[in-house]
């Protein structure tokens, strides 16, 4: 009734109509607005990174710039070259000239150490002290050296964090060459404070909602936004992504490492360190304006959708009410409740359709209350002759057979026959119902035959089947004796052997079938069709025997009850006698009460 109702089928018309069109929109719009946000932010992010490298690089390579002018100074050469040899006054006056020059050329430089490459030797200047000649030199700074040394550019910058608070200064550190050959005479070391670093790196990222990181070639944090990554730096797979990508610059979609979102990163060229910028946006930032165009559409999507089902449930009530009245009340006359419960539908014509359905029904009820009456007083009628036809007959011959069997026996098996009789009679005799189950109908059936077993004794033989399932089927009462009687008046007495009759009821698909058989003669091809036309003419001739009154009541009260839905089939068996199949519906409903 759900999916076959017009409003519910206009309801849904109405909705496809709008969520399809609103819902599409809203799918189209996130898509297209996330993947153009995406391309702007990459984009402008991208920027901002290539703006610091240049910063960054600006700034190292400024820094470089002033250890790189040494060359240009040929007595500080000189002394490099011939160290061991210059221990005048004016040479060392040359170097600690250049080195404080070198030392005050950058408010964020805090020491210069001059370092050379043959001896522990050591020329220090820092703005707490003096130029310093020391000769210590331990082997951490003999490796660091070494990566100086190998380096293209003759310069390592150190990797350190600059957010742990214990350092406070970033090394960069250069070897010096005997030009033009490739001997290193000395390590010249610039400490330096990291604010510069710091702040162009806090000006590359907003920290309320992004992450930005420096990393050194070799994958050190040198600058974080997070703390967590600076205590987790090893767990981080990010980290050799980035490195190990061997990419100038690019973009990656990274979900790992608690992090959902995109990495942009840039490098700073090797003559400048190296380094790696990379920013982190996630994408709860990244689509942050595409969700609220999306929340913007939903709302108004949502509106929309409330307006639209309020106009289709006015819209449908006010069309289908009045139909679904009016199969309400048809569906109340097919169960038989001939009473119209509404006034007026309307003036339009599904109006006019139920007053003219309504004097339709009145019209019917008034036919049916005056011709029901009529039917039933007919339909007792025709029973109460039936059964008075069949009764006399059967009450002689039982009764006679207690007679003989009580003067010749003179035990308690008469008691039993009585019992018998008593029952067939209070079965037979009562006129309040016509109507009863099956089960009813075959006990009854029972004690007629086991009256004709005591008749006849071992000359008799009987069975009666019966599927459990159909017990309770309700049939017209007193329906197989008359069958079961025509037997023993047409077809015992000119039997061959021992007199036999079986009944066997069962289902097959929605009716019930009720077969009885017996080992009579049967009759021929010509009397058989004699009785179906004496069955179909409704009346019996003049001359027609009293032999087929009994088949004739089955059929006619078939009728009565069944009109055609219900049939009698009258077959000669192959190995002889004869067989009676009456087919009703199985159902309750079927029989006319």
């Amino acid at each position: 009734m759900i999916k076959k109702s017009i409003r519910n089928k206009l309801i849904v018309l109405l909705l496809l109509t709008t969520i399809i069109p609103f819902g599409s929109s809203i799918v189209i719009t996130y898509f297209h607005t996330k993947n153009y946000l995406e391309d702007q932010v990459v984009k402008e992010n991208s920027n901002l990174l290539f703006q610091g490298r240049v910063n960054l690089e600006n700034y190292i390579n400024e820094l470089n710039g002033l250890t790189l002018s040494l060359y240009n100074n040929p007595d500080f050469m000189n002394y490099l070259r011939n160290s061991n040899n210059t221990n005048n006054y004016l040479t060392i006056g040359i170097v600690k000239n250049v080195m404080q020059t070198i030392l005050y050329a950058e408010e964020n430089i805090n020491s210069v150490t001059l370092t050379f490459a043959e001896d522990n030797r050591m020329v220090t200047a820092s703005k707490r002290s003096t130029v310093v000649f020391s000769k210590t030199l331990d082997s951490e700074k003999r490796d660091i050296f070494q990566k100086a040394k190998e380096n293209p550019f003759n310069m390592y910058i150190e990797p350190v964090n600059v957010n742990e608070p214990k350092n406070k200064t970033i090394s960069i550190h250069r070897s010096f060459t005997n030009v033009p050959s490739e001997e290193v005479l000395a390590y010249i070391t610039l400490k330096i404070t990291p604010e510069n670093i710091l702040e162009i790196s806090r000006n590359l990222y907003n920290e309320d909602s992004e992450e930005f990181y420096l990393l050194s070639p070799e994958g050190t944090l040198i600058y974080s936004s997070n703390a967590d990554i600076s205590v987790n730096e090893k767990s981080q797979n990010w980290i050799d992504k980035v490195i190990y990508s061997n990419k100038e610059k690019g973009v990656l979609e990274w979900k790992e490492d608690s992090f959902n979102g995109v990495m942009i990163y840039d490098r700073i060229p090797y003559s400048a360190g190296g380094w790696y910028l990379v920013k982190r946006v996630p994408y709860t930032t990244l689509y942050e304006s595409a969700f609220n165009v999306a929340k913007i559409n939903i709302m108004f999507g949502v509106i929309g959708l409330l307006l639209v089902i309020l106009a289709t449930l006015f819209v449908s009530f006010k069309i289908t009410s009045p139909i679904r009245i009016l199969s309400q009340n048809i569906q109340q006359v097919e169960e038989g409740k001939m009473e119209v419960q509404f006034d007026s539908l309307g003036k339009d014509e599904i109006g006019i359709l139920g007053y003219r359905f309504k004097q339709m029904v009145e019209k019917v009820n008034h036919l049916i209350n005056r011709e029901y009456r009529l039917q039933l007083e007919n339909k007792t009628n025709q029973l109460k002759v039936l059964q008075s036809q069949l009764n006399p007959h059967f009450l002689y011959n039982a009764l006679q057979s207690i007679g003989t069997v009580a003067l010749k026996n003179n035990v308690p098996q008469i008691y039993t026959l009585v019992t018998h009789l008593s029952k067939i009679m209070r079965y037979g005799m009562n006129m309040e119902e016509d109507i009863v189950p099956l089960i009813k109908e075959i006990n009854y059936t029972k004690a007629f035959l086991l009256l004709q077993k005591e008749r006849f004794g071992e000359n008799l033989h009987y069975s009666i089947e019966l599927e459990e399932e159909i017990s309770n089927v309700a049939v017209p009462k007193m329906l197989l004796q008359p069958i079961i009687e025509n037997y023993f008046k047409h077809g015992f007495d000119i039997r061959e052997g021992v007199g036999s009759i079986s009944i066997e009821c069962k289902q097959v698909q929605d009716d019930l079938v009720i077969a009885v058989r017996d080992n009579g003669v049967g009759v021929s091809d010509q009397r058989l069709k004699e009785i179906y036309q004496h069955f179909e003419e409704g009346k019996r001739s003049i001359d027609e025997e009293e032999s087929n009154i009994g088949l004739k009541n089955v059929y006619v009260r078939l009728k009565l009850y069944y009109e055609n839905r219900a049939s009698l089939q009258l077959t000669n068996l192959e190995d002889g006698g004869f067989e009676v199949s009456i087919k009703l519906p199985i159902h309750e409903e079927d029989v006319m009460k």
